[in-house]
């Protein structure tokens, strides 16, 4: 029984090299693309920042937080109970770390 190969045996050495060589260079030149202005910004300040500063500046109880894509922008959005008992949302830019809201 005869096995039938695509290519010949001695040319497969060759495609290997080429294939993990091609890789490499794909794997390690991300740099080299250009970024889509379009993207949102990277995030500098953590959720885990914003909801502990929130909690430190006012003296809440966080009922829940998570980072939305408001104008294209991220944003920490961080849901608290104040001691008065009232429900407050804060708004946290999440490249700068500023308050966007009170």
């Amino acid at each position: 029984m005869n096995i039938i190969l695509p290519l010949p045996m001695k040319s497969l050495p060759k495609i290997k090299i080429r294939v993990i060589t091609a890789l490499f260079v794909f794997l390690f030149s991300n740099n080299c693309f250009a970024t889509d202005e379009s993207e949102p910004n990277r995030i500098n300040f953590s959720l885990d920042q914003a909801t502990k500063q929130i909690i430190k500046d006012n003296q809440v109880r966080v009922l829940g937080a998570e980072t939305e894509l408001i104008d294209n922008k991220e944003v920490h959005v961080i849901k608290v109970l104040t001691p008065d008992g009232r429900i407050r949302h804060f708004k946290i830019d999440a490249e700068t770390g500023e308050l966007i809201n009170r």
